[in-house]
């Protein structure tokens, strides 16, 4: 008999929700992982007390109780794996898996059976149905009658809210059956309440998700968010993850709490708690429980008194009371020797970071993507400008996030860091010897040598310093692929300006020259003013004095370092508006002092303006004078020319026709550039050679006759 028992598609009921994922059965025991979340449950074989199969809505199910009274259900089996169950349960785990069918008969009157975490109402023998209490969010009591409330499952279009018991008085001694079935169910519910004292409270901590200031009150059970506006009590069972992630500007730390199911106001629903801590804040702590309590209860991981920086303090008691690791950045490291990366995501700026197993986006809104649910990543060429590229990550689920504005540089990092993690690359493709190695129950940070991967690396290096050559030696922006290594050769477009200088177009227009020589030289006259329309336009005057501030845009350029000091990590959207806030609410008199400010500035403007045109006049009056004086030249020069030209055309005209025939070309075979002149005037002086010896011959030939 085999080992081990996989299951795809297998759903786990979880307060309601049916949870898909992957269930293995081996010796040590039962592991199920949540496709959606990632979350593990690790069911230990000796603590396994009973199994039971039963027909349920999705097919078969497996229900599994453990010995602490924990209760396990995992649906989706079909009919026929029955039978490999029963043999791995008897041969691994020395339990009977039973057949229980539910009853169908349709009676409300039955018994109510306590056992565990899970109220059964059963009809004889068989079950009807059952209640985790875990689920159960409030219960009260009536005459005759004990009212149960679940907690609201987002993700089902239908949700349980209550059900209703109805409870016959019997005559006990001094016992109520209303009040002993309430406090059955309230042993077990998953009911918050703060009673008692708080272990420890941290005062005005800085809130980025959700917005704002809170004290956090630590009880034994949950955490309570108490806030000006707002309050959140946040059970630690639904704390998935904890993040301990350094700021780029290395003076802060954030401090992340993923929450499944996440809490809620209104219709808006937070899955990430996130803390802004400085790295100077300090504290003394003191807990409020004496010191065998903190002894026993957290086994030497907190002491009575602690101190230390704030985000410890809070990270450690956090990591105590969860009972879960806290994640940090891995061997990552940026362009900037930061352990992140500047970027956008859905049009606002945050922090990427690269973890040993996955990515988390801060902070708005906060993503966070594991390894083992991405299909693959885009390396893709930034949408403005070719200084930045974007990094797309598509999921097995077929959701798709855009990290954009990432710098040019941070593109080997990043590139080396996919290659290590072993990641699909959609630019490359799949190749061989790239597939992930995730064991699909638990991650693996363990990366084999692959000489492809190698060459690749030195391949994207070489191509990422030929690149920021040729684009530091061009001076501008090109429209280039963002792949390295792949180069177009440039070719003229049919409709620009410039589309004569490539050897097509030139080919092409030598074969119009000699077809239709006429509509060529028409084009050409056409395109001269074209092309001297640039040249009119007047630039502005570099020299020319700039334009005075106004009174609000001198108060802030001397105000933005402040305000940046006083709100960390703001953006330049909020920036902005926070100015204007600022601005709006100073006072008469502060704001008379930047009007005084803006005023002499303004002065000093007009000053420097009359000096300015005063200088321009007398420049522009010497351009003149020199323009006159061209002209006078470019007119003396012409008259030469047609004086000389007389003459010549006036050799040619007694040359024969023969003669004439040879040596003249029509304007239309003449170039229309700038050198036209040039070449017609060599023609002239060859004509007049040519044609000055035969009237010499004529004239002695008519003497002889």
């Amino acid at each position: 008999m085999a080992d081990t028992l996989e299951f795809n598609e297998i759903y786990q009921e979880v307060k309601g929700s049916m949870n898909d994922g992957r269930l293995r059965l081996s010796r040590q025991g039962v592991i199920f992982k949540n496709s959606k979340t990632g979350k593990v449950d690790n069911i230990q074989a000796s603590e396994l007390a009973e199994g039971v199969w039963r027909r349920v809505a999705l097919g078969h199910g497996l229900k599994l109780l453990t010995k602490n009274g924990h209760v396990y259900k995992y649906d989706g089996f079909r009919e026929s794996e029955f039978d490999k169950l029963s043999d791995f349960f008897k041969a691994h785990y020395c339990l009977e898996l039973a057949e229980k069918d539910l009853c169908v008969k349709g009676w409300n009157w039955g018994t109510v059976r306590f056992g565990g975490q899970l109220l059964s109402f059963d009809i004889g023998e068989q079950p009807v149905f059952e209640i985790p209490l875990s689920n159960v969010s409030q219960c009260t009591t009536g005459k005759n009658e004990v009212t149960l409330e679940f907690h609201q499952n987002d993700d089902a279009e239908v949700s349980l809210m209550e059900v209703r018991f109805y409870v016959p008085p019997t005559q006990e001694d001094g016992v109520d059956p209303v009040e002993a079935f309430a406090q059955n169910v309230l042993s077990k519910a998953d009911v918050i309440q703060a009673t008692g004292d708080a272990i420890c409270i941290f005062r005005e901590l800085q809130c980025l998700t959700p917005r704002g200031r809170y004290d956090i009150r630590i009880y034994p059970t949950f955490l309570h968010l108490h806030g000006k506006t707002f309050d959140y009590k946040i059970p630690y069972t639904t704390v998935l993850r904890l993040f301990l992630l350094p700021h780029k500007d290395q003076r802060q730390m954030f401090f992340v709490i993923s929450l499944d199911p996440p809490i809620k106001q209104g219709q808006t629903r937070y899955h990430f708690l996130i803390l802004l801590f400085s790295k100077d804040e300090d504290i003394s702590l003191t807990l409020n429980m004496n010191e065998e309590e903190v002894e026993k209860r957290f086994e030497g991981r907190l002491t009575k008194n602690m101190s230390g920086s704030l985000y410890e303090m809070v990270s450690r008691v956090m990591k105590a009371l969860v009972n879960r690791k806290i994640t940090v950045p891995g061997n990552f490291q940026g362009h900037s020797g930061a352990q992140c990366i500047t970027c956008s995501y859905k049009a606002s700026s945050g922090l990427l970071y690269p973890l040993e197993r996955g990515f988390i986006y801060v902070h708005k809104p906060p993503v966070h993507i594991r390894f083992d649910e991405i299909s693959f990543v885009n390396f893709a060429r930034g949408t403005t400008t070719t200084r930045s590229f974007d990094f797309e990550i598509e999921t097995k689920q077929g959701t798709q996030y855009t990290f954009s504005s990432i710098e040019r540089e941070e593109y080997g990092k990043l590139f080396d860091f996919v290659n290590a993690k072993k990641l699909n690359i959609k630019n490359r493709g799949l190749k061989e010897g790239m597939k992930q190695s995730y064991d699909e129950y638990a991650d693996s940070d363990e990366d084999q040598h692959d000489a492809y991967l190698e060459r690749m690396k030195e391949e994207g290096k070489i191509r990422e310093e030929n690149a920021n050559d040729s684009s530091d030696g061009s001076g501008e922006e090109t429209d280039e692929s963002f792949n390295p290594g792949e180069e177009d050769d440039d070719v003229a477009e049919e409709f620009d300006s410039n589309a004569s200088a490539s050897s097509s177009s030139g080919d092409g227009d030598s074969d119009r020259d000699d077809k239709k020589p006429a509509k060529k030289a028409k084009i050409v006259k056409d395109r001269k003013p074209r092309k001297k329309q640039p040249e009119s336009k007047k630039g502005k005057d570099p020299n020319a004095p700039k334009r005075p501030m106004s009174a609000y845009m001198l108060w802030l350029n001397a105000s933005r370092e402040k305000i940046k000091s006083d709100h960390p990590g703001i953006s330049i959207t909020d920036l902005s508006k926070k100015a204007g806030e600022l601005w709006k609410a100073m006072s008469k008199e502060k704001k008379e002092e930047w009007d005084r400010k803006a005023e002499d500035a303004r002065r000093d403007y007009e000053k420097a303006m009359k000096e300015y045109s005063v200088g321009s006049k007398a420049e522009s009056h010497r351009g003149e004078r020199s323009k006159k004086k061209k002209k006078k030249q470019e007119k003396q020069m012409k008259g030469k020319g047609d004086k000389k030209g007389a003459t010549s055309k006036s050799s040619s005209s007694k040359s024969p026709a023969k003669s004439m025939s040879d040596t003249f070309k029509s304007r239309e075979f003449v170039s229309s550039d700038e050198s036209s002149s040039a070449e017609s005037k060599k023609e002239d002086s060859e004509e007049e050679g040519a044609a000055s010896p035969p009237p010499s011959s004529e004239d002695s030939a008519s003497g002889s006759d």
